[in-house]
C-alpha cells in the first residue's frame, strides 16, 4: 500500500511536469496555435496539480487492477503493456476524434501522438517497475 501511494504521487508529479514540458515548449506552442481561439488565457495551476495527482492515483490503481491480465511475466513488460492500453484510450482515440471533427494540422496530431506515447511510456515503466498487487 505504501508503494502504491508513493508511486501514485510520483506518477502524478511526473504527469504535471511532462504535461508542462510537452505543452509549453516553443514547438508545441506553434503546433497548438490552432487551438488558440478556444484556449483559456489563464490556467489554474493549483487545480492542475491536484488533477494530475488524482490521475496518478487512478492510473496506478487501474494498473494494479489489470496487473494479472496484462501480458508478460516481467513487471517491466506489464508496464509497457499498460502503456499501450493507456496510450490508445487516452491519446489515440482523442487524436482520431480531433482529426475527424476539427481542422487540425497533421503535424499537430502526430506531435500529440508521439508525446502522448512518451508520457504514457514513462508512467507505464514507473508502474511496471515499482507496483505489484498486494491482494
Amino acid at each position: 500500500m505504501i508503494a502504491y501511494i508513493i508511486v501514485s504521487i510520483v506518477g502524478g508529479i511526473l504527469f504535471g511536469i511532462m504535461d508542462a514540458v510537452i505543452n509549453a515548449n516553443p514547438l508545441a506552442r506553434r503546433l497548438y496555435e490552432v487551438y488558440k481561439p478556444i484556449a483559456k488565457t489563464t490556467l489554474n495551476i493549483p487545480l492542475g496539480v491536484v488533477i494530475d495527482l488524482v490521475y496518478g492515483f487512478i492510473m496506478a490503481g487501474i494498473f494494479l487492477l489489470l496487473y494479472t491480465a496484462l501480458p508478460g511475466e516481467a513487471r517491466l513488460i506489464k508496464g509497457i503493456s499498460f502503456t499501450i492500453l493507456a496510450w490508445f484510450f487516452r491519446v489515440v482515440m482523442s487524436v482520431a476524434s480531433s482529426w475527424m471533427m476539427y481542422k487540425v494540422p497533421g503535424k499537430t496530431l502526430i506531435y500529440t501522438l508521439l508525446t502522448g506515447l512518451g508520457e504514457m511510456l514513462v508512467l507505464g515503466i514507473l508502474f511496471g517497475l515499482f507496483l505489484e498487487p498486494w491482494f
